[in-house]
């Protein structure tokens, strides 16, 4: 190394430290030495850096009327018992007041009908950016209480026979008894395809997957004279998607109550169709190998 390398270093390299990184590396280093040593402060500090970059975008390219939100991630996979804490998250934008809600408002729309309208944005838009809200964020953010919410979010899906991405229907959580039906419905009555079936209902492949993996499970354990409890315990299923899927059992074995050879005939005639409709050559889902 010249000498001329080495006084360039000396002289401008302390600056190079001189950053959020370098911070963050020297408080580690002195306040939490017993993380290890410089290589894996080093590899934490950037994962540190990584979550604020994500989670504090810059604003300056962000539309009036836009605000930033942290949501669930779409592909988080719940389980029973899981707490927020314990999920990954991810940051969204979210049109809060876009310009075409102005313009409405500016033409007279009716303001339910422009709150309904926001309520839909909000959940497609989160979705889009890989994160889901439930009806308290998208309740917190319009200044409208769970529950209108949840009404506006009906009243549009019937209106327009699409159902919105909501965590509650894509992490199968709280009472999407309704999304479950219509998934369940269109691949066992109707014969559709879960490629079908994602594109009318607004769900991933993996989601659709998700209810049907589910159903078949208690179908399963219910056809072994399993309880709710045993069901719980081998499906790692909380009590109340137990008993949303046994609903829906119960009504299902009415619809194939022509059917010959009793009750046995019906469970193997309903897993038939889920397994025929739900195989990964239609699913776009890839194997594992």
């Amino acid at each position: 190394m010249s000498d001329q390398l080495q006084r360039a270093r000396d002289t401008f390299g302390p600056q190079c430290y001189k950053t959020f990184e370098g911070a963050l590396g020297a408080f580690l280093a002195a306040e939490c030495p017993q993380l290890g040593g410089l290589l894996t402060r080093k590899a934490l500090v950037q994962a540190i850096a990584q979550l604020v970059t994500a989670h504090y975008p810059s604003s300056t390219h962000m539309a009036q009327g836009q605000v930033r939100w942290t949501a669930v991630h779409k592909d988080e996979k719940s389980s029973y018992g899981k707490t927020i804490a314990q999920s990954q998250l991810t940051p969204v934008v979210l049109d809060l007041v876009p310009n075409s809600e102005v313009h409405a408002r500016a033409e007279g729309a009716k303001l339910r009908e422009v709150k309904k309208e926001a309520v839909a944005r909000l959940f497609r838009q989160a979705y889009e950016q890989s994160g889901v809200l439930t009806n308290a964020e998208v309740s917190l953010l319009l200044k409208l209480s769970p529950g209108t919410v949840g009404n506006y979010r009906r009243e549009w899906e019937q209106e327009h026979q699409r159902m919105l991405p909501t965590r509650g229907s894509i992490h199968d959580m709280g009472p999407t008894l309704t999304h479950k039906k219509i998934i369940l419905e269109k691949l066992i009555f109707e014969g559709k395809s879960v490629e079908t079936v994602c594109r009318e209902t607004d769900h991933s492949p993996e989601a659709v997957l998700r209810y049907t993996t589910n159903f078949k499970q208690v179908l399963m354990c219910q056809s072994k004279g399993l309880d709710v409890a045993q069901t719980s315990f081998a499906t790692k299923l909380s009590p109340r998607l137990i008993g949303e899927h046994l609903a829906l059992i119960k009504e299902y074995r009415q619809r194939y109550s022509n059917l010959p050879n009793g009750e046995s005939h019906h469970l193997e005639a309903i897993m038939k169709i889920l397994d025929n409709n739900t195989n990964p050559s239609h699913t776009g889902i890839r194997q594992k190998s």
